[in-house]
């Protein structure tokens, strides 16, 4: 049943990411680069890494559990977890594997898939539900291993991912809704530039029948094509949200893209007119941590004390697809 007049708040964040940080000077060790090298072009110092005994999924609760904590929840409160994430530990989906480490027997709960644009996808997405009455309290969370799918020797691609976790918690409110813009876009054209590729072998089983058998490839990526796309789309799917939700950037107390490389949040800024010292950025310690890195940075500003309730926000993500997105919304109001 539709509720007529229910909002979205976006009340409370959390995180979580390995104890294991791999530096610039020890990638050097492993493949021709230098930490001056890695940080002018990209802003890393270095990145945390799923060990053994670190699995997706229990990144992924930790984060929603300190999530759930911190909005004053148990739980059994949770109607629908969303997990954001291309590297489930089961590809059928790991968000199932989730509710139950996190104890949230209630919940509905599924993957979805968006790349580095997922927390913002999914953002969207569990906004429809509570705006339409069918749940009252979603936790989504972004995580990411893209550790597993690396290719240590290419030092184009393995000096900027690292692994983590961000949750954030969304409540009905009767009041204003707090998701106040958006705007989501698509290329599939786009996408040889930034993939992971599944690579099969023919296997035949019968005359005239043939199964195919094989292993996803290493992330492969186009840097300089990607960089050119963020630069021209970000700052205009920004723009686009900011009109619907009828604000200015000047209107604007953060601005909070995925943290990919800093080259590509300072031009973003720039573009836009945003001070640097407003953009939120905790790149230079966690790296391209995809769907995690939004609210990996977000809930690292809360827990500072930089973003306070009814802060005005604008995210945006951008990534494999090729797909982006930014989505504009007040911080940590909740009236029900």
């Amino acid at each position: 049943m539709v509720q007529a007049g229910v909002g979205v708040a976006i009340a409370a964040s959390g995180s979580a990411a390995p104890i294991a940080a791999l530096t610039n000077d020890q990638l050097s060790t492993i493949v021709e680069t230098s930490d001056e090298w890695i940080q002018t072009r990209t802003g890393i110092r270095s990145r945390r890494l799923a060990q053994s005994e670190d699995t997706l999924s229990s990144l992924a609760a930790a984060a929603g559990t300190a999530a759930i904590a911190a909005a004053g929840l148990s739980a059994d409160d949770i109607d629908l977890i969303l997990l954001a994430t291309s590297t489930p530990d089961d590809l059928f989906g790991s968000a199932v594997q989730v509710q139950a480490q996190i104890g949230a027997t209630r919940a509905v709960a599924f993957d979805l898939t968006a790349a580095c644009s997922g927390f913002v996808f999914g953002l969207v997405t569990a906004a429809q539900f509570v705006r339409t009455g069918t749940y009252r309290r979603v936790l989504l969370i972004g995580a990411d291993v893209l550790s597993r799918w690396v290719d240590w020797s290419d030092r184009g691609t393995c000096i900027l991912f690292g692994d983590g976790a961000g949750a954030v918690v969304l409540q009905a409110t009767d009041g204003r809704d707090r998701l106040l813009g958006f705007e989501l876009r698509s290329d599939g054209q786009l996408n040889h530039t930034l993939k992971l590729a599944f690579q099969g072998t023919p296997q035949p089983l019968t005359a005239g029948v043939t199964a195919t058998a094989g292993r996803y490839q290493p992330i492969i990526m186009n840097g300089r094509e990607v960089y050119r796309f963020a630069v021209a789309k970000v700052p205009e799917v920004i723009s686009k949200a900011l009109f619907r939700a009828d604000l200015a950037t000047s209107d604007i107390d953060w601005l909070l893209l995925h943290q990919a490389n800093q080259r590509i949040l300072d031009a973003v800024a720039d573009r836009l007119g945003v001070p640097r010292e407003q953009t939120l950025s905790n790149l230079a310690d966690y790296g391209n941590t995809s769907a995690a890195s939004i609210p990996l940075a977000l809930d690292a500003a809360v827990r500072r004390g930089q973003v306070q309730p009814g802060d005005k926000i604008v995210a945006a993500g951008f990534g494999a697809g090729l797909t982006w997105g930014a989505a504009v919304f007040e911080w940590g109001v909740v009236e029900t």
